[in-house]
């Protein structure tokens, strides 16, 4: 029963991980270089 708990513990830390480690989507990289531009624009006046 230890093992159960340990084994899904490892699993579900293993999951958040992964999740929180992939690539953004499309609309969001395109949102942070507008933002990127927007704030070298700003630096440049």
């Amino acid at each position: 029963m230890k093992k159960l708990i340990l084994l899904l513990a490892l699993t579900f830390t293993t999951s958040v991980v992964m999740t929180s480690c992939r690539e953004e989507s499309k609309t969001e990289q395109v949102a942070d270089d507008v933002e990127d531009a927007a704030e070298d624009v700003a630096d440049d006046m």
